[in-house]
């Protein structure tokens, strides 16, 4: 009786080894999803935060932070023209970062000089 129900458990258990097989590997595809696909949406923020950051004066009263958004943004274009998109993703996320900071360091300006 004994060795008919670890006969059992085996066959359960080498039964189930595909059914995990098959979950582990549809969870690295989806992890793995995110650094293969191009970062569409993080390059477009990072432009829209530079813009806004423009019309908000950033050229005049915060070139250094601005200066350093371009920068991250041009070389998350770089990255992205060579297909490596993490360092893309990274680098956009950076430069919309880079461009708030110039952002709230242009308003912040603007407040302290006088009208």
């Amino acid at each position: 009786m004994l060795l008919a129900d670890n006969y059992k458990n085996i066959v359960q258990l080498t039964e189930m080894k595909p059914i995990i097989a098959a979950l582990m590997l549809a969870i690295l595809l989806s992890v793995t999803a995110c650094e293969t696909a191009p970062p569409v949406q993080e390059m477009s923020d990072a432009r829209q935060a530079i813009a806004v950051a423009k019309e908000a004066g950033a050229e005049e009263r915060a070139a250094v932070h601005l200066q350093a958004a371009e920068s991250y943004l041009e070389r998350a274009e770089q990255q992205l023209n060579e297909h490596n998109y993490y360092e893309a993703r990274r680098d956009a996320k950076q430069a919309k970062i880079k461009a708030l900071d110039a952002l709230k360091a242009s308003e912040a300006a603007a407040k302290d000089t006088p009208q």
